[in-house]
C-alpha cells in the first residue's frame, strides 16, 4: 500500500535528497502543506496551459522551476491591479493545487540535476569530460555549431536555436549551461580557460557573450555561442524531475507537463 503523503511532507523529503541549503526562491507559492497529496505533476512554469493539463491530469502539487508570478523572487507588489495576476492567482486557488517553486534544489546537487538531464537529452552521457557546478564540459567528434543545432531542434523539439560566432567551423569541446549561466561572468571564463571551442546555453544578456564571441572571430579564434531560450534548456530537466519523484514516491501518479513554446520567429 501507497504510502499517504502530505505536500509538506513530500517537499521535506525531497529537499533532503540534496546537501542542506539557503534558498530566497524555493517555497510552497500557492496551497496547504496539510494537503494530502493525490497525484504530482512537474514544469518549468505554471503557465494558464501548464496549470489547466496538471488539473486534467488529476494532480494536485505542481512542481515548477520558475516564478509562478512572472518574477524570479515572486514580487507581486506591482501586479495587484494587473487582470492577469488575478485570473492566474484565482485559479490556483479555485483548482485547489498546491505549487511548489523547485529552482535552487536540483541546481544545488552535485551533478546538476538540470544540466544532467539536457546532456542526457543530447544522447551526450558518455561525452562528458568534466562537470562544474555552472556546466557540463563535453568532448564531441569534430562537428560545427550549425550541427549541434540540428541535434538540438531534433533531439529537444525547439522550433530554432540562434548562434554567434565561428558557426561552421569544426569545434571538439562543447561548454552545456542552462538558464540563464549563457552570462559573460559564467560563460566567458570557460571558453577562454577551459578552451571550449562552443557554449551552448539557455540564455544571457546579449550584450556580454554574444560580443566576446564576435570579438574572439575578429582576432582570429574560432569560438561559437548557440542560445537554446532558458525553457528549451531547463524543461528536459523537470522532466527528469518527474522520474525522480516517482522513485522517491512510489505509486502515487506523477506527469511530466510540458507546454507550448511561448516565444516565436517571426
Amino acid at each position: 500500500m501507497a504510502r499517504n503523503w502530505t505536500v509538506g511532507q513530500m517537499v521535506e523529503r525531497l529537499r533532503a535528497t540534496a546537501p542542506p541549503f539557503e534558498s530566497e526562491v524555493d517555497r510552497l507559492v500557492a496551497g496547504n502543506p496539510e494537503t494530502p497529496v493525490a497525484g504530482i505533476a512537474t514544469a518549468f512554469s505554471a503557465t494558464w496551459e501548464v496549470l489547466e493539463k496538471a488539473v486534467a491530469a488529476g494532480a494536485n502539487l505542481l512542481l515548477v522551476h520558475e516564478g509562478v508570478y512572472y518574477s524570479h523572487r515572486e514580487q507581486t507588489a506591482w501586479l495587484p491591479e494587473d487582470p492577469v495576476f488575478a485570473a492566474k492567482r484565482e485559479r490556483i486557488e479555485r483548482s485547489g493545487l498546491a505549487v511548489y517553486r523547485c529552482h535552487d534544489l536540483p541546481h544545488r546537487q552535485r551533478p546538476d540535476w538540470i544540466t544532467e538531464a539536457l546532456v542526457a537529452a543530447l544522447g551526450w552521457e558518455d561525452r562528458v569530460e568534466e562537470r562544474l557546478p555552472e556546466a557540463a564540459i563535453v568532448t564531441l567528434a569534430p562537428t560545427s555549431a550549425v550541427e549541434v543545432a540540428e541535434l538540438v531542434k531534433l533531439r529537444l523539439g525547439v522550433p530554432y536555436v540562434r548562434g554567434v560566432g565561428a558557426l561552421t567551423a569544426p569545434c571538439t569541446r562543447v561548454g552545456v549551461m542552462v538558464g540563464y549561466r549563457g552570462g559573460g561572468a559564467t560563460a566567458i571564463p570557460l571558453l577562454g580557460g577551459r578552451r571550449l571551442d562552443l557554449v551552448l546555453a539557455g540564455e544571457g544578456p546579449e550584450w556580454e557573450t554574444p560580443e566576446y564571441v564576435a570579438d574572439s572571430v575578429s582576432l582570429g579564434r574560432e569560438k561559437a555561442l548557440l542560445l537554446l531560450g532558458h525553457a528549451a534548456s531547463e524543461k528536459p530537466g523537470m522532466a527528469a524531475l518527474a522520474r525522480r519523484l516517482q522513485e522517491l514516491f512510489p505509486g502515487l501518479p506523477v506527469h511530466a507537463i510540458s507546454d507550448s513554446v511561448a516565444i516565436r520567429t517571426l
